[in-house]
C-alpha cells in the first residue's frame, strides 16, 4: 500500500476500517472486556457505572472527565493478589497515580512501583510505608536517591554504573545498606510497539546481559559490599500477550544467577519479572487472566530453575495498566460531526491528544459508545477526534458509531486508565482533566479539574 501523504493514520481512509473491526449487529452494545465491570446500559439507554448515570456525571463534574470504577480496579488487584500468592505484586505507578489509588492498593495487599521524585513524594504523602515501595528509573538524581534512602524505600532498582556509585556513597554517608535489584536487559524482543519494547540492547535501561555488563553491575555490588544485592529485575515492555518473552527472558536472567552463584557462591533470594501484561483495547486484543499469568510464570521459573539446579527465588511481578487500565473509562461530549468527501465522518470531542496521546505516540486503538442514549440508527464508520491544532490529534481511529451521532451526544472511550492521565499535558493550554471514583451508586472527586487559574499560576512573565 502507498503511503498516505498526511500520514500512516490517514492510510485507511474509507468505509471499511482495519480488517479487524466488524460492523456491530447491535451499534448500542458494549463488549464486556472492554469496559469497567460495573458499567452498563441503564433503562433510559444511557450508560451506568456502579449504579451512577453518566449524564449526571457530565452535569456535575464536565467533560472530558476520567471516570474510575472503584471496586473493579480493587478486585483486579484482589485477582492478582490471589493468582500470586506467594509473590509480591507491585503496583506500577507510573500508569496512573494519585494518592486515593495508593490507597486503594495498599488497602488490597499490594506493594507500590515509582520512578520519579514525584511519584516517590505521592506515595509517601499517601501514607504507603516505604518498605513496601520499590524505586525505578534510568536517571535517578541524587535528591531522588537521597529522598529514597532516608524515607527507607524497601528496593532501589538500579540501572547504570554511575547510580551505583552515588548510591553506595549516600550509604557509606548515613550509615544504612539500601537494598537493590539489580536491571538485566535480556535482549528479548517484545511484540509490542518499539516505543514500549524495553528488553532489546538498543535503548536506554538497565545493564546489557549479552555484553557482559550485569553481571559485572552484579559483582561489583556484591565485591563492594556497601549495598545489599537481593537479586535481578527484568521488563520487556508492554502491552504484550505472548507469554515466550517472559519465558526467553526468564531462562537468561537465571543464567545469569547461576553464574552470580558460581563465581562468588552467592544464590540470590529475588527475582523481578516485571509487568507489561497487555489489556483488550479493542475485540482484537485477548489478554490472559491474573490466573494463568502466574500459572505460566510460575512454570517457567520452576522449569528454568530446575535445569540451572538453584532454589526458586521469591517472585515478583508490576502489574499496572492490568489494574487501572480497564478500570476507566473517558467521558467526552460531541461537539461537531463532520462527513468529509464521504470518505470519513469526524465526531469531534472536547478533549484530544491532551488527556490522551496513546493514539499519536504510539498508534494505539481505542474503542467507543455514544453513551447518553441509544439508538436504531445504522452503525456508521467514524474516527473520533480532540479539539487540538494537530491532524494527528485521534481519540479513536476507527469506531462504528450510530449514524445519528450528534453535537452534543456524550461519547465513552473504555480503557482508558493507564497512560491517559499520567501522560496528559496542557497542550493548546487546555486545562487536564478530573478523576471521578464512583463506588456503591456514590461518585467523588480524586483529582480535580485543572483551571485556567492554575496554567497562568505557572506563568511569571
Amino acid at each position: 500500500m502507498r503511503a498516505h501523504e498526511a500520514g500512516a493514520l490517514h492510510g485507511e481512509i474509507g468505509s471499511r476500517g482495519p480488517a479487524w473491526l466488524r460492523t456491530p449487529v447491535d451499534v448500542n452494545a458494549l463488549v464486556p472486556q472492554l469496559w469497567p465491570r460495573n458499567v452498563a446500559r441503564g433503562p433510559a439507554g444511557a450508560l451506568t457505572v456502579a449504579g451512577l448515570d453518566v449524564r449526571d456525571l457530565a452535569a456535575e463534574y464536565g467533560t472530558p472527565a476520567y471516570v474510575l470504577d472503584e471496586d473493579d480496579l480493587r478486585e483486579r488487584c484482589r485477582e492478582f493478589r490471589a493468582a500470586f500468592p506467594d509473590a509480591d505484586v507491585y503496583y506500577a505507578g507510573k500508569a496512573f497515580l494519585c494518592r486515593a489509588v495508593v490507597r486503594m492498593i495498599a488497602e488490597e495487599g499490594l506493594f507500590l512501583d515509582v520512578c520519579t521524585g514525584g511519584e516517590l513524594a505521592t506515595a509517601l504523602s499517601a501514607g504507603m510505608p516505604a518498605e513496601r515501595i520499590g524505586f525505578h528509573g534510568n536517571n535517578k538524581s541524587v535528591a531522588e536517591l537521597t529522598r529514597a534512602v532516608d524515607a527507607g524505600v524497601g528496593r532501589i532498582i538500579v540501572d547504570s554504573f554511575t547510580e551505583i556509585d552515588r548510591l553506595s556513597e549516600l550509604a557509606r554517608e548515613r550509615g544504612v545498606r539500601p537494598k537493590v535489584l539489580v536491571r538485566v536487559t535480556v535482549g528479548v524482543e517484545a511484540h509490542t510497539h518499539e516505543f514500549i519494547a524495553t528488553a532489546h540492547e538498543d535503548q536506554k535501561f538497565g545493564f546489557s546481559l549479552a555484553g557482559g555488563a550485569a553481571a559485572a553491575a552484579a559483582f561489583k555490588i556484591l565485591d563492594e559490599g556497601v549495598l545489599e544485592l537481593r537479586g535481578l529485575h527484568s521488563h520487556i515492555g508492554s502491552q504484550i500477550f505472548d507469554a515466550s518473552g517472559f519465558e526467553v527472558s526468564a531462562r537468561r536472567v537465571l543464567a545469569l544467577q547461576s553464574q552470580i552463584r558460581d563465581a562468588r557462591g552467592v544464590e540470590l533470594p529475588e527475582l523481578d519479572l516485571g509487568g507489561g501484561f497487555g489489556i483488550a483495547y479493542t475485540t482484537q486484543d485477548d489478554p490472559a487472566s491474573p490466573h494463568d499469568l502466574a500459572k505460566r510464570l510460575r512454570k517457567i521459573v520452576d522449569g528454568e530453575c530446575a535445569a540451572e539446579n538453584l532454589a526458586v527465588p521469591h517472585l515478583s511481578v508490576e502489574p499496572g495498566r492490568a489494574i487501572v487500565g480497564p478500570a476507566v473509562f473517558t467521558l467526552y461530549q460531541a461537539g461537531t460531526v463532520k462527513d468529509v468527501d464521504g470518505l470519513r465522518t469526524y465526531v469531534s470531542v472536547d478533549g484530544g491528544m491532551s488527556d490522551n496521546i496513546r493514539t499519536a505516540l504510539y498508534d494505539a486503538s481505542y474503542s467507543a459508545t455514544v453513551a447518553n442514549r441509544t439508538s436504531t440508527a445504522p452503525p456508521m464508520l467514524a474516527r473520533v477526534v480532540g479539539k487540538h491544532c494537530e491532524s494527528g490529534d485521534i481519540v479513536v481511529k476507527d469506531e462504528f458509531l450510530p449514524a445519528d451521532v450528534q453535537p452534543g451526544d456524550l461519547v465513552a472511550v473504555p480503557g482508558t486508565g493507564a497512560y491517559c492521565r499520567s501522560m496528559a499535558s496542557n497542550y493548546n493550554h487546555v486545562p487536564r482533566p478530573p478523576v471521578v471514583a464512583v463506588r456503591d451508586g456514590r461518585a467523588r472527586l480524586i483529582v480535580r479539574r485543572e483551571t485556567e487559574d492554575d496554567l497562568l499560576a505557572l506563568d511569571v512573565g
